[in-house]
C-alpha cells in the first residue's frame, strides 16, 4: 500500500456520500450550521462560486456575494459537517477556472451569462460522468 492509498483510506470515513455537482461560475445557496451557546440554526450564504481547490478532506469552494455595496467572500471546506446542504440555482458559462477578476468588478459587470438549454446538455453529460465516477469510486471503496 503507497502513501495516496493510505491516505485515501484514511480520508474514506470522513467524505460526504452526496455532494451536489457544481461547478465554478454557478449560483449556490450554502446552508451553513452555526452553533450558538447550545442553540444551533442554518444559515443562508449565497453567491456566485469563484473558485475550487483541493481534493478529498481537503477539497474547498470559495463563493464571493455583494452585501451593501461591499464584496464578500467565503471559503468552505465541502466534506465538512457545518455545511447542512449546497444548492445551485444556476448555471452560467465561464472559461476560466478562477474567477478573480470578478473582484475588481462592479454593478452590472458582475454578472455572468447564464446557461442556454442548448447548453445544458454538455453540462449533463459532464454532470453524469461525474456521478458515475462518484458511485465506482464508492462501488470500489465498499468492495475493499
Amino acid at each position: 500500500m503507497n502513501k495516496r492509498e493510505l491516505i485515501e483510506a484514511v480520508e474514506q470515513p470522513c467524505l460526504k456520500s452526496e455532494v451536489p455537482y457544481f461547478e465554478v461560475g454557478d449560483t449556490v445557496d450554502v446552508h451553513c450550521r452555526i452553533v450558538e451557546g447550545n442553540s444551533e440554526r442554518i444559515q443562508v450564504f449565497n453567491g456566485v462560486v469563484i473558485a475550487r481547490s483541493g481534493s478529498g478532506t481537503r477539497e474547498m469552494f470559495t463563493v464571493r456575494r455583494i452585501v451593501q455595496g461591499e464584496g464578500v467572500e467565503r471559503k468552505f471546506p465541502l466534506h465538512s459537517p457545518f455545511i447542512a446542504k449546497i444548492e445551485v440555482k444556476r448555471a452560467a458559462i465561464v472559461r476560466r477556472a478562477k474567477l478573480y477578476y470578478l473582484r475588481d468588478r462592479i454593478g452590472k459587470a458582475v454578472r455572468l451569462r447564464e446557461r442556454r438549454p442548448d447548453q445544458m446538455k454538455k453540462r449533463q453529460n459532464r454532470e453524469a460522468a461525474w456521478y458515475r465516477k462518484q458511485a465506482a469510486k464508492a462501488q470500489k471503496q465498499a468492495g475493499t
